[in-house]
């Protein structure tokens, strides 16, 4: 079907602390791509945006900074509003779920589908505090894990093994903020029985759209293969928009239902106050609007399902079209955690590193988990910001027009008679655009980026083949055509990477003076009029520094360091045993005379202590990955005197050092704190 207009959304984030690279790859840098190129084709499009103000995480945040939960989501939805405007994330709006507009319509929504009886009442036990007399959100309790056993596991989820749970499943559940021991109270919600809406969800979704991302498809499937249930609309709490329904005081929708209808009500808020762009029912009733969710893969079901089952009951609202959900993004190697402050969150890097948007929009895409989970590194940053927008385009765009500046004073050159490499150089851009738009048209964001790099390797190649500061000398005619096709490379990079790099492309269209721009004029070779004077060219990219890297690495080791020492439990006492058997320990102060490390081992050291006895002992200790063993010369530690030698790498070891492990794993050698002598013992 051909659509006159595309309504594009991207998930609400909890206006309870600020985004991260994860919700960035996921969500927002892929949103923004999409919308850029429709906008580049002159389609008729509205990027929706918006915070999510409602739920537990902002009142448990709230509650921990002892303000209001107004207080929070103000300032968090000023952060985060913000940060997605100086990162270039292009919203037409980006409004809120707390504001009046919203409330109202979500109010309506919820109202429409109960007076025709679309939700069922049910009354059910739940998990009840009585001393802070308040019913608890599944995210707000915490127990054994049944699965791991892990102590900390939510009411929804472990993280440690990954599990979906129920609070009823958790061993010992208990509130997650005071500790306190639960009891189930009967309480009274409403429901959409979702299990009527099985039949029709299955053909729409496992016949009719068969060409969703595999991911999306694959969890949808699961669900709907497991059966449907019904699920609560309504929830015990006094922070979110009243059920607006007689007898439902203390009650609010539960923020998995009011947070979608946000997107509806920040399109009508968006309209209002802009009449050029028609009545909000337009982008959100009329069939010939596509309807296409950004979000991220925890967010599929409600997307896929939930919400589609909402705007089915309601009657008047289209179906989103496609959901290009991705995976998660992984940070190091580790699991991104916003509980644990263990992330690259965006304000903090627009201040770390100023001017460096679209460096990190680049390896966002260039890593983007578009069908399974992926992985960034500060490293492969680097590489690739060096190896490749430094290298690779920066480096054409430099070359190309640093040459211009040579030859023509700055003035596009006129273009000659074409050789056949020339030829089949325009040939490999003439063909690009379709290839670019098939990709960007199946959400392959990842894979147009990099066509889109591909242009500017042609383009290095092209000026590294002719070598024009060569021919210049013999053939001057033929640089003017060679710097000319070499600017009309570069205008069409201007074009084909305003979606992914804003940004820089900006800049550059600066430096060719390229005013107009649109995706058809991808492919053409006329863009840069002849005796078109061009501006002093700058760098479009510079490199990034060791020291950059380094500094970012060791932000996120520290925050590692300091989850660890928070976590840490001291391990459980061994068996009781005899004072006898203590007695048959030999535990005695010796000096270090010499340490070194042990050839042909990474893990050991060897000792050579003044044990008292008028002998030199030998003990050789796998140690070698805390120490340098020249800052043990000296130290005065403890060893067990008594035990049988070792053979070990060749050597004997003629009893044991002993250290202690620390909660990361690294180990301390124990040492006196007074001047001992060697020999004396401990008891």
């Amino acid at each position: 079907m051909t659509f006159k207009r595309t309504t594009v959304t991207s998930a609400l984030p909890y206006a309870n602390g600020p985004v991260h690279i994860g919700h960035l790859a996921g969500v927002y840098v892929p949103a923004d791509i999409y919308v850029r190129y429709l906008r580049l084709k002159k389609r008729e499009v509205l990027f929706i945006g918006g915070s999510d103000e409602h739920g537990v995480p902002v009142t448990i945040r709230a509650r921990k900074e002892g303000i209001s939960v107004q207080q929070v989501v103000d300032r968090y939805h000023e952060l985060i509003r913000r940060s997605f405007e100086e990162f270039g994330i292009s919203f037409d709006i980006y409004s809120r779920t707390t504001s009046e507009t919203h409330h109202k319509l979500a109010s309506d929504f919820f109202r429409k589908l109960y007076d025709e009886g679309k939700f069922v009442e049910q009354v059910t036990e739940q998990f009840y505090d009585e001393q802070t007399g308040h019913f608890l959100t599944d995210r707000n309790i915490r127990g054994e894990c049944p699965r791991c056993h892990a102590p900390e596991a939510y009411g929804d989820q472990c993280e440690k093994c990954g599990a979906t749970l129920s609070p009823e499943e958790l061993i010992n559940p208990r509130n997650a903020e005071t500790g306190n021991p639960l009891v189930k109270r009967a309480t009274k919600h409403w429901y959409l029985p979702l299990d009527r809406d099985q039949e029709w969800l299955e053909k729409w979704i496992l016949q009719d759209h068969k060409e969703w991302r595999s991911n999306v498809y694959g969890q949808c499937k699961s669900w709907l293969d497991g059966g449907l249930k019904p699920r609560a609309v309504t929830r015990d709490l006094d922070w979110g928009i009243p059920v607006p329904v007689e007898g439902a005081e203390g009650k609010v929708l539960y923020v998995w239902f009011d947070a979608p209808i946000g997107y509806i009500s920040n399109t009508k808020e968006l309209c209002d106050r802009n009449p050029g762009l028609g009545p909000w029912e337009k982008w959100w009733k009329d069939p010939e609007t596509r309807l296409v969710h950004f979000i991220g893969k925890d967010n599929i079901v409600f997307h896929c399902i939930v919400f589609p089952a909402m705007l089915k009951a309601h009657g008047e609202y289209i179906l989103p079209d496609n959901v290009p959900a991705n995976e998660f993004l992984n940070l190091e190697g580790n699991k991104i955690s916003t509980s644990k402050n263990y992330a690259v969150w965006l304000n903090e890097y627009l201040e770390e590193m100023p001017g460096r948007q679209d460096e990190l929009r680049y390896v966002l895409t260039a890593n983007a988990p578009e069908t399974k989970d992926n992985d960034f590194t500060w490293h492969d940053y680097q590489a690739r910001c060096n190896n490749e927008l430094v290298a690779v385009y920066g480096n054409f765009v430099n070359r190309a027009l640093q040459l211009t500046q040579k030859y023509y004073e700055g003035r596009v050159p006129a273009c000659g008679a074409l050789t056949d490499f020339d030829r089949e150089t325009i040939a490999e851009f003439t063909s690009v655009k379709e290839r670019l738009e098939s990709l960007l048209e199946a959400f392959k964001f990842r894979e147009a980026q990099k066509e889109a790099m591909n242009l500017a390797r042609i383009g290095n190649k092209y000026l590294a083949d002719s070598e024009p500061w060569k021919v210049i000398k013999t053939d001057p005619e033929r640089v003017k055509t060679v710097i000319n096709i070499s600017l009309q490379i570069t205008a069409n990079l201007a074009i084909a990477f305003e979606p992914f790099l804003p940004f820089s492309s900006k800049r550059l269209r600066e430096m060719i003076a390229m005013n107009d721009f649109s995706w058809e004029q991808i492919g053409r070779m006329d863009l840069m009029s002849e005796g078109t004077q061009l501006p002093k060219p700058e760098l479009l990219f510079t490199k990034v520094e060791d020291s950059d890297i380094e500094f970012q690495t060791n932000k996120l080791e520290e925050t590692l360091k300091a989850n660890a020492a928070a976590e840490w439990k001291a391990p459980e006492v061994k068996p009781v045993i005899p004072f006898e058997d203590f007695e048959k320990l030999d535990i005695r102060v010796g000096l270090v005379k010499t340490c070194e490390k042990v050839k042909k081992s990474k893990k050991l050291l060897k000792f050579t202590l003044d044990d008292g006895s008028g002998k030199d002992r030998t003990i050789l200790s796998g140690i070698a990955g805390w120490y340098e063993p020249e800052d043990l010369v000296g130290k005065r530690v403890l060893f067990i005197a008594n035990l049988a030698p070792r053979q070990m790498m060749g050597e004997t070891s003629e009893g044991m050092i002993l250290s202690a492990v620390n909660y990361d794993g690294n180990l301390s050698v124990t040492t006196t704190l007074g001047d001992v002598k060697g020999g004396s013992q401990v008891g």
